[in-house]
């Protein structure tokens, strides 16, 4: 078997297609959670932190500027986007459970054939 066609083989199965379909669906998705993000839920925030930004705060190490303000910035950005994807999961969860409908509980299952037969049998043999 040739490279290509082992390439080929490769790239048609189900699980690299599903996963490059996750791929693409995941970078659509990442913008639309950045876009709440950035778009509506930082300028609220800003408005009840009073417009504090992190992004300037420095330390100066000899020559070195350690720019810490932006770890705090982006550590803040993950914590809002995690929750964000939380509420997101956690919503389409719900929806879910109202699509499905309770199972109705099984009736009990009566003694089998073979059950039946071997009762039957021990009636015959005590007579």
């Amino acid at each position: 078997m040739g490279f290509f066609s082992e390439f080929k083989e490769f790239a048609m199965k189900g699980n690299v297609m599903d996963m490059a379909v996750g791929v693409i669906i995941g970078g659509a998705f990442g913008k639309i959670v950045s876009s709440l993000v950035d778009d509506v839920l930082m300028p609220i925030i800003g408005v009840i932190t009073g417009g504090v930004d992190f992004t300037g705060l420095i330390a100066k190490v000899g020559d070195a500027e350690v720019k810490y303000g932006v770890f705090c910035q982006n550590v803040i950005d993950f914590l809002i986007v995690a929750f964000c994807i939380f509420l997101m999961i956690k919503a389409m969860n719900k929806l879910n459970r109202k699509k499905e409908e309770p199972e109705a509980p099984a009736a009990p299952a009566g003694p089998t054939q073979e059950e039946l037969l071997a009762e039957i049998r021990d009636l015959l043999k005590n007579k």
